[in-house]
């Protein structure tokens, strides 16, 4: 009965202390120095420099994939692209009318499909956004560490982990 009291008196103060900003602020005050972010350990209450805006890498070379099914990236700029319901300017050199003429890879067949599996005289609207999946290739350093093992690597050390046992 006391603990329920007691829970009770407890959040009936951190109430009236976060609605009076105490609370708040001493909760700012102590995450300052605990919580990891990636402002390269500038405080919170700091203003940092901004980092420069990483270029688009622009090649038009195919970028190898880290897993399957993973939608490829997009190997050129697409600054000033316009994808709205009207216009699709990434059609203009991907759909299957034009990739003879820009030598531009055609989108996939999946892309043609509705969501039963039927095929489409033009692109599905499922996929008319490219850029919900495809995005450009950036020439920046990452952000944070990146582990990740593909399937073909991790099967590879596997494979020889077994061999040698």
């Amino acid at each position: 009965m006391q603990s329920v009291i007691l829970r009770k008196v407890i959040k009936l103060v951190s109430s009236a202390l976060i609605a009076s900003g105490i609370l708040f602020s001493y909760t700012v005050t102590c995450a300052e120095n605990e919580v990891a972010t990636l402002r390269d350990a500038a405080k919170i209450a700091e203003q940092k420099e901004p980092n420069i805006i990483p270029k688009v890498i622009n090649k038009d070379i195919k970028q190898g994939r880290n897993y399957p099914m993973q939608p490829p990236v997009i190997p050129h700029t697409i600054r000033s692209y316009e994808v709205n319901k009207y216009n699709n300017k990434c059609m203009s050199c991907h759909s299957r009318q034009l990739t003879e003429e820009s030598q531009a890879p055609m989108v996939s067949v999946t892309h043609y499909m509705n969501r039963d599996g039927n095929f489409l005289a033009e692109i599905s609207p499922r996929r008319y956004f490219c850029n919900q999946c495809h995005v450009t290739q950036q020439d920046a350093k990452p952000l944070v560490v990146n582990t990740f093992i593909d399937m073909h690597s991790l099967m590879k050390q596997k494979t020889a982990k077994d061999n040698q046992e």
